[in-house]
């Protein structure tokens, strides 16, 4: 196998290949662009024309989806899967990976759309980085542009396996490619309705990518997620790779889909969030349930049928979004 091919085991070692391109049996080109970051061309004349960015590691505790990317560009550089898609694999976060961490510094993940310009310190330079990178790859024109976000979450999930869809002003959600995350093992959608500062919500607002957020299940260590299933998903990622399609199926049964209805945003170190810390995402929420409370008087009281909280987090920075209420919904 071309040792290009082992990205993972570069990146957790920090070394740096001597050849920065190599060509498979097949003339399939890996071709190494920064730590972390490999860009898989098809032969041209095998060319589907979908460009595929594959990311992981942004928080570089979340080890499943690392290894998920690992086993398929391992596949492509020994040709036993020969790509008809132009694929970029990004492993988010080096340092944080090495360290078995969720981040360094700040978390890497509330850092884009430009929103590093405005920080310092080690995730904010690689959040510069990975959004050149992605707006490089996904340069060329009258392209298919997907991009995957794969995560692993702080806690469990009565839902275990969802996946966030961006918001783009003016811009429908597409039931094609719900219809394949369906397939991939996704249980359930929730649809954004404002443009965020996660990395997908960046290659979706900005780089016109279909783009989702992934989470796969709960974080644990390298070569300890014999527990998350990502059978379906690799399933998914290789016929794509293969085929470089994302077919033509819209049916949406047995999806579900969500809409926010509100965020509850940690304003003050007094804020409190009333419910236990290991409570999973997609709990449900009675109506008239106090959820949180923090200076001047704000307090969130559940008012909407069929809430769920998801990403409950009481300990995230003043400023930012320490939960999402979120209510079912029947159409796009």
């Amino acid at each position: 196998m071309l040792s290009l091919g082992k990205l993972l085991d570069l990146t957790l070692a920090g070394r740096e290949p001597t050849e920065k391109i190599q060509l498979t049996a097949a003339g399939v080109r890996l071709h190494w662009l920064a730590e972390g970051a490999l860009e898989v061309s098809p032969l041209k004349a095998e060319d589907a024309g979908l460009d595929l960015l594959l990311s992981a590691g942004l928080h570089g505790n979340e080890t499943a989806p690392i290894e998920l990317l690992d086993r398929l560009l391992q596949a492509i550089a020994s040709g036993e899967l020969r790509p008809r898609a132009r694929i970029l694999f990004l492993l988010g976060n080096p340092e944080a990976m090495r360290r078995g961490e969720r981040y360094v510094e700040q978390d890497i993940n509330r850092l884009f759309s430009g929103r590093h310009e405005a920080v310092s310190g080690f995730e904010a330079l690689r959040a510069g980085e990975l959004e050149q990178l992605a707006a490089n790859f996904f340069s060329l024109a009258g392209r298919e542009r997907l991009h995957y976000d794969l995560h692993t979450a702080i806690r469990g999930s009565q839902i275990e396996q969802f996946a966030l869809y961006p918001y783009r002003d003016g811009c429908q959600h597409s039931a094609r490619q719900l219809a394949r995350l369906r397939d991939a093992g996704i249980g359930a959608v929730l649809l954004q309705n404002k443009t965020g500062i996660t990395f997908s919500s960046h290659t979706y607002a900005h780089l016109q990518a279909e783009a989702f957020t992934l989470e796969l299940g709960k974080a644990r260590p390298f070569g300890e997620n014999q527990g998350v299933n990502l059978s379906r998903l690799e399933a998914v990622l290789r016929d794509l790779i293969a085929n470089g399609s994302v077919g033509e199926d819209e049916d949406l049964s047995g999806l579900q889909l969500f809409v926010v209805a509100r965020e509850v945003i940690k304003h003050s170190d007094g804020f409190q969030l009333h419910l236990a810390p290991d409570v999973e995402n997609f709990t449900a929420l009675p109506k008239g349930f106090l959820l949180a409370e923090d200076i001047a008087g704000s307090r969130w009281l559940i008012e909407e049928e069929g809430a769920r909280i998801i990403f409950p987090n009481p300990k995230v920075k003043n400023g930012l979004r320490a939960g999402i209420v979120v209510v079912p919904t029947a159409s796009l």
